[in-house]
This record gives structure tokens, C-alpha cells and sequence, in this order.
């Protein structure tokens, strides 16, 4: 995880703010932090796809990478708004999804992390081989 988020990035501290103060991490001010929503949804997602426990397809593109780790930072964003105490002000969610983007666009631009990340759950090639009774033997029939 550090190698895509440093643990000083706005991401991870953000995170660690929401796990540490699960309970009153938003009591702070009459709206929750925006950017600490967006911060730490950003990196549930990446962390989400590093484990990779419930990928389906996997992604075949940068394209489709941004797309997985957009959806896992919305499932992030809905989880984190409904436990918060304090309702987001007009236009949040939308400001918080942007910033979101934002962090994922930023985390895959840098260097190789992008091919590093598609490569990271794709099966190895898989060798040809011809089962023996695929071999070539002709078979009897009656």
C-alpha cells in the first residue's frame, strides 16, 4: 500500500483519522470533512483491490481499473456518509466523488503503478499442454 499511498499522504492519514476516531471522528464541526471522506474512501478502494478478495473480472485496461477502484471509493463514500452523525452540505456528495476521482486519476499516473496494479491479480500465462488423451492415439470405435 505505501508504494501507491505513502503513509503521510492526505489519503492515508485521512484514513487513519476515520479508523482511529471511528466513533467521533466527524463530531468535530456541524458538517463532516469532505476531504476527509474523499481521503479516506480513496484509500479503502485501493486497499479493497489490493486484496482483491471479491474481483469477478478483472480489469484488461487502465480504463477498467479506474472504473473498479471508482466503484469500490462510491461503496467507500455511502459506508463512511452512513455512519457519519452530521448530514454533508449541499452539493458534498458530488464534491466528495469528485475529489475521490481526483486521488485515483493522481494514484495511477504516477510512474507504473497503473500497469503494476493490472498486473497485480492476473493469472500467470497459462503453458500449452495436450492431455494425453488428446495426444494424437486414434480412438476405437465400434
Amino acid at each position: 500500500m505505501d508504494r501507491f499511498l505513502a503513509p503521510q499522504s492526505p489519503e492515508a492519514r485521512a484514513h487513519s483519522h476515520v479508523t482511529e476516531n471511528f466513533y467521533d471522528w466527524d463530531v468535530e464541526a456541524a458538517y463532516p470533512n469532505e476531504a476527509i471522506i474523499a481521503g479516506c474512501a480513496s484509500y479503502q478502494a485501493l486497499d479493497r483491490y489490493l486484496n482483491g478478495a471479491d474481483i469477478m473480472i478483472m480489469p484488461q485496461s487502465r480504463k477498467g481499473l479506474e472504473s473498479v477502484l471508482r466503484r469500490y471509493s462510491y461503496d467507500a463514500i455511502h459506508n463512511i456518509i452512513a455512519k457519519s452523525r452530521n448530514s454533508l452540505r449541499s452539493g458534498g456528495y458530488s464534491r466528495i466523488c469528485h475529489l475521490c476521482e481526483e486521488s485515483i486519476r493522481n494514484v495511477l499516473d504516477t510512474g507504473d503503478n497503473a500497469a503494476t496494479l493490472l498486473a497485480l491479480h492476473r493469472p500467470p500465462p497459462a503453458e500449452h499442454h495436450v492431455p494425453e488423451h488428446l495426444s494424437g492415439r486414434p480412438i476405437r470405435t465400434i
